[in-house]
C-alpha cells in the first residue's frame, strides 16, 4: 500500500480532536489556528519581511561600502568576467561569511542550508543561493587577507565616538584547534607509528602481489590510505626532530597546553578590548586579535599592545594584563614607549618572605644595597646569565652575615654570606611594583576580568569558538580575526540601535 501524503495522513479521529480542542470552561481565550495554506493578495518584498533594524542591514552596509582600497587588499577583483555564466558578486559571498561568523555559523555546508532557509540571509543574497562549494572557495581564497575588516570596522567605531579611551584590558585563552591531543606524538612514539606503517604496507603489498595478475591500474585504498599515512608520519618525525617538541598527525602547527577545564592540542589566542562609552549603554570592542603557538602568555604583552595602537590609531591612557605577561623586559620595554601598564606581580614579590630580594633596599647613587638589618652590600663582580645577560653581583663585607641575628634564614653561605643579583631590568620590576601598591593601579586591575573574559564568553558561547574549525597557523589566525570582526559588528549594530531609539525618544519628547 502506498504511503499517503503527510498532510492526508489522519493520525487521530476528526471529532475526537475537535473534542479535545472545546473548553466548558469559562475565562479561557480561545486559541489562535495557524493557517498554512494562507495566500497574499499582494506578496511581501524581502525587504518587507526582513526588520528595519536587523543586524544583516548592519552587515551589508559594510561590504556594500568597503573602499576599493579593502577589497584589493584581500585580492578581490570587483570586475565581472566578460564572458561565461554569470559569477556570485564578492560582496554577496563575503556578507554571506560575515553574517555567518556574527551568529555562529562558519561552516559552508551549513551557510549553503541558511541561505536557503533564513529570511536574513535571503534578503542578503537577494534570494540566490551559493553552494558550499562557492561559499567554501571564496573563503579559502582571501580568509588570511581578512584583517583589512576588522581595521575598518574599529575605525568606524573610533570615528563615531564609542569607545571609552581609558582602559585598554589584554589577556590570551586556550582555543582547541581542529586535532585530537591523543594524536600528539613526541618523537620515539613517531618512529615506532612509522615502525608499524612500513610493516603494515609491506603485508598490503604482498597481498596485492599475484602470481599472473596483471598490475591493477591504481594502488588498492587501504594501501593508499597507508602510503598517505607513512607520509605524514615522516614528515611529522623530521618536524619533531628539527624543532624538538612533541607534533600532532592532524594540525602540525598546535600545541599542547593547558585549557579552562582540560589539556587540548590547540593555540593561545591574544585580544585586547577596550569598553563603550556609558552613553552608549556599555560593551566592549575588540582592538587587536592575534594567536601565538606558545602555551602561556609570557612576552605577548608589547605585540598586542602595537596590534590595538595599528588597528585604532591611538593608544589607551592605561593598559591591564594578567600577571602571565609580567617580566622584567617587558616591563623595561613599555617603560621605553611609556606605556601605563597595570599588572599584578605578587608572584615576584612574596609578602611571607622577609629576606626576599625585594626586601633589600636599593640606591643608585652608591650603587649599594641595604639588608633588613642595617648592613651594607657592595658592588661585587659581574657573571653572565644566560636568557639575562649582564648581571651584577653584591654583597657585604666578610664575615659581616655570621654575626648576623639572621644567618640561616638569610642566607646558608656562611663562607661569602648573602648575595643580591641584580639585572637590567630590576630598576623596572621595581617601580612597577611601587606602582602596584597605590590605589589607583588597584582599582584599574580589578578592572581587566570585566572587560576581557566577557570577551571570551561571547566569543566561545554564543558565537562557537570553543574550537578552531582550520587547520594551520595562518588559517587560525585568519579564523579568529574574522570572529573578532563579527563580535565587534555585533557590537557596533547594538550600540547604533541605542543611539537610534535614544534619538527616537528624544524627538517624541520634543514634538
Amino acid at each position: 500500500m502506498p504511503l499517503q501524503p503527510v498532510s492526508k495522513v489522519a493520525f487521530c479521529d476528526r471529532a475526537d480532536l475537535q473534542l479535545m480542542e472545546t473548553s466548558d470552561v469559562e475565562g479561557l481565550m480561545p486559541w489562535r489556528t495557524p493557517v498554512r495554506d494562507q495566500a497574499w493578495m499582494l506578496p511581501p518584498t524581502l525587504d518587507q519581511l526582513v526588520d528595519a533594524g536587523h543586524q544583516v542591514r548592519l552587515v551589508a552596509e559594510l561590504v556594500d561600502g568597503l573602499p576599493r582600497a579593502d577589497w584589493e587588499a584581500m585580492a578581490v577583483v570587483l570586475t565581472g568576467q566578460t564572458k561565461g555564466a554569470p559569477a556570485y558578486h564578492p560582496r554577496l559571498l563575503l556578507g554571506v561569511w560575515l553574517y555567518g561568523f556574527m551568529t555562529g555559523v562558519r561552516s559552508s555546508r551549513k551557510l549553503e542550508t541558511a541561505c536557503a532557509e533564513q529570511l536574513p540571509l535571503l534578503w542578503l543574497t537577494g534570494g540566490q543561493r551559493p553552494d558550499h562549494n562557492t561559499l567554501w572557495r571564496f573563503y579559502q581564497a582571501h580568509r588570511t587577507k581578512m584583517r583589512t575588516l576588522l581595521r575598518r570596522v574599529v575605525r568606524v567605531a573610533v570615528q563615531l565616538g564609542m569607545i571609552d579611551w581609558a582602559l585598554q584590558a589584554v589577556d590570551g585563552t586556550k582555543i582547541a584547534g581542529n586535532a585530537a591531543k591523543k594524536r600528539t606524538l613526541n618523537a620515539a612514539s613517531l618512529a615506532a607509528l612509522l615502525e608499524r606503517t612500513d610493516a603494515a604496507i609491506a603485508d598490503l603489498e604482498a597481498q596485492h602481489r599475484g602470481g599472473e595478475d596483471p598490475t591493477p591500474a591504481s594502488l588498492p585504498e587501504q594501501l593508499r590510505s597507508a602510503q598517505a599515512l607513512r607520509e605524514r608520519v615522516k614528515e611529522a618525525l623530521k618536524q619533531c626532530e628539527d624543532e624538538g617538541h612533541s607534533v600532532n598527525l592532524s594540525d602540525g602547527d598546535t600545541r599542547v597546553m593547558k585549557g579552562q577545564h582540560r589539556y587540548v592540542a590547540g593555540y593561545n589566542a591574544q585580544a585586547a578590548a577596550m569598553p563603550v562609552g556609558k552613553e552608549d549603554g556599555g560593551g566592549m570592542f575588540i582592538t587587536a586579535a592575534l594567536v601565538t603557538q606558545q602555551p602561556n602568555d609570557h612576552g605577548q604583552l608589547l605585540a598586542v599592545v602595537h596590534e590595538a595602537k595599528d588597528l585604532t590609531g591611538a593608544t589607551p591612557l592605561q593598559t591591564a594584563a594578567d600577571a602571565g605577561y609580567l617580566s622584567g623586559a617587558t616591563l623595561a620595554e613599555c617603560a621605553t614607549e611609556a606605556l601605563s601598564v597595570v599588572m599584578p606581580d605578587a608572584h615576584l614579590h612574596p609578602t611571607d618572605q622577609p629576606y626576599h630580594k625585594d626586601r633589600f633596599g636599593y640606591d643608585a647613587a652608591t650603587d649599594a644595597y641595604t639588608c633588613p638589618e642595617g648592613q651594607p652590600l657592595s658592588f661585587h663582580h659581574l657573571k653572565h646569565k644566560q636568557g639575562e645577560g649582564e648581571v651584577r653581583v653584591y654583597q657585604g663585607a666578610q664575615g659581616m652575615c655570621l654575626s648576623c641575628p639572621a644567618i640561616g634564614r638569610c642566607t646558608t653561605n656562611r663562607r661569602d654570606g648573602r648575595r643580591i643579583e641584580r639585572t637590567k631590568e630590576d630598576a623596572a620590576l621595581q617601580s612597577h611594583h611601587a606602582w602596584m601598591s597605590t590605589p589607583e593601579a588597584t582599582a584599574t586591575a580589578a578592572q581587566r576580568k570585566c572587560l576581557i573574559e566577557p570577551v571570551f564568553g561571547i566569543l566561545k558561547e554564543q558565537m562557537g569558538a570553543q574550537r578552531f574549525l582550520l587547520r594551520g597557523l595562518e588559517n587560525v589566525r585568519a579564523e579568529w580575526t574574522l570572529l573578532a570582526t563579527a563580535f565587534n559588528l555585533r557590537t557596533l549594530w547594538r550600540v547604533l540601535q541605542r543611539r537610534q531609539a535614544s534619538l527616537a525618544g528624544t524627538s517624541a519628547l520634543a514634538a
